[in-house]
C-alpha cells in the first residue's frame, strides 16, 4: 500500500489558482499559485512531497523510527511527527537550542509535535551544527537502533524525486516557475521536471544562496536562478511590510501565506512585476510549498514585539 492510498482515496488534484491584482494588468504578466498547500491537513506542500518515498523506503525496509533535525517552529519537525504518528513510526526531533527544553509547551509546532508521540531532543547550537556530521551521525545510529534519519529540511535524493513531481503535464504553459527555498530539495525537484523552455526562479527565505549547491547535486538542469533579496534578513526575520503584504494578498485572493517561505516568495514576485523583472506576456506559476502550522508560533513573536497580526 502506498503513501499516496493512505493519505487519500484517489490521487489529489491540485488546484491551480489564477491572481488577478492591479500590478499584473499593468505589467501585462499573468500569475497563478499552485495550491500545494492544499495537499493533507497536517502534512501539505513540499513536506509531503519530500516525506513521501522516504517514509516508503523506511516501512520498506522494517524500520521502527524516524529521526531528524529542526528549529522551534520548523514545518519540517511538524510533518515528520504528524506523518510518522500516521504510520505507527516512533519519531525523534532533534531540536535546536537547549533554552526551549523549559518553554516548549507553549510553543505551537513543539507542543503538536509532541502530542503526535514525537520525542523531543535539545540540544545546543554547537551541537546542532554536526547534524551532517558522519561522527555525530553514527553517535545517533548507536543511541537509537532502528532508526531511519530523515537531514534537516528532509531534503535528500529521495525527497527531490517526490518534488520532481509537483510539476505536471498541466504546467507546461508557464514560463517561469517560482518557489520559496530553504534547503534546496524542492526547487531541485522542480528544476529537474521543469521543461525546457522553463526558468525556475527561487526565493531564498535566507540571507545566502548556498542552495545552488544542492540544486547542482540532483539536476544537471541549469535553467534557474535564486535571490536572497526578498529573504528580510534571515531565516523567519518579518517586518511589518512582510506582514501587510501577507495580510492583503490573503484579503484580495483568499489565500494565506506563511511568513517564513511563501509570504517572501509572493512579495518578492510582485515586487519584480512591478519593477518590470518579468517579459511582457510572462505566465508566471508560484508553488504554495504549505508551512501555514507555522503562524501562531511567529504571531506569538510578533505580540512580544508590539508588531501587528497575521489574520489566518
Amino acid at each position: 500500500m502506498t503513501l499516496n492510498s493512505i493519505l487519500f482515496s484517489e490521487t489529489p488534484s491540485i488546484p491551480t489558482q489564477e491572481i488577478h491584482l492591479p500590478v499584473l494588468t499593468a505589467r501585462e504578466c499573468t500569475l497563478s499559485i499552485l495550491r500545494e498547500d492544499q495537499l493533507h491537513p497536517f502534512i501539505s506542500g513540499n513536506k509531503y512531497r519530500k516525506l513521501k518515498y522516504n517514509i516508503e523506503k523506511a516501512r520498506n525496509a522494517n524500520y521502527t523510527t524516524l529521526l531528524t533535525f529542526g528549529g522551534a517552529y520548523s514545518n519540517h519537525i511538524a510533518a515528520v511527527a504528524g506523518i510518522g504518528a500516521m504510520f505507527g513510526f516512533k519519531t525523534i526531533g532533534i531540536i535546536r537550542g537547549e533554552e526551549l527544553a523549559k518553554k516548549y509547551d507553549s510553543n505551537p509546532t513543539l507542543s503538536y509535535a509532541e502530542t503526535q508521540g514525537m520525542k523531543l531532543e535539545f540540544v545546543s547550537r554547537e551541537i546542532y551544527r554536526q547534524k551532517e556530521d558522519a561522527g555525530y551521525i553514527e553517535l545517533l545510529r548507536k543511541k537509537y537502533t532502528e532508526t531511519y534519519i530523515i537531514p534537516e529540511g528532509g531534503t535528500n535524493s529521495l525527497a527531490v524525486q517526490g518534488c520532481a513531481e509537483i510539476l505536471t503535464s498541466d504546467h507546461e504553459k508557464y514560463d517561469v516557475i517560482c518557489t520559496s527555498v530553504g534547503t534546496g530539495g524542492t526547487l531541485a525537484g522542480l528544476v529537474e521536471s521543469s521543461y525546457s523552455h522553463q526558468t525556475v526562479l527561487g526565493f531564498s527565505a535566507l540571507q545566502d544562496t548556498f542552495q545552488k549547491k544542492t540544486v547542482k547535486q540532483y539536476t544537471t538542469k541549469t535553467n534557474f536562478s535564486i535571490t536572497d533579496a526578498y529573504s528580510f534578513g534571515g531565516y523567519a526575520k518579518i517586518d511589518e511590510q512582510l506582514i501587510r503584504c501577507i495580510n492583503n494578498f490573503r484579503e484580495d485572493t483568499g489565500i494565506l501565506l506563511d511568513p517564513v517561505y511563501t509570504g517572501k516568495m509572493v512579495f518578492g514576485i510582485l515586487d519584480l512585476i512591478e519593477k518590470g523583472y518579468f517579459k511582457k506576456n510572462s505566465r508566471i506559476l508560484a508553488v504554495h510549498t504549505g508551512g501555514l502550522q507555522g503562524i501562531p508560533g511567529m504571531n506569538q513573536r510578533l505580540k512580544q514585539r508590539n508588531l501587528p497580526q497575521i489574520i489566518v
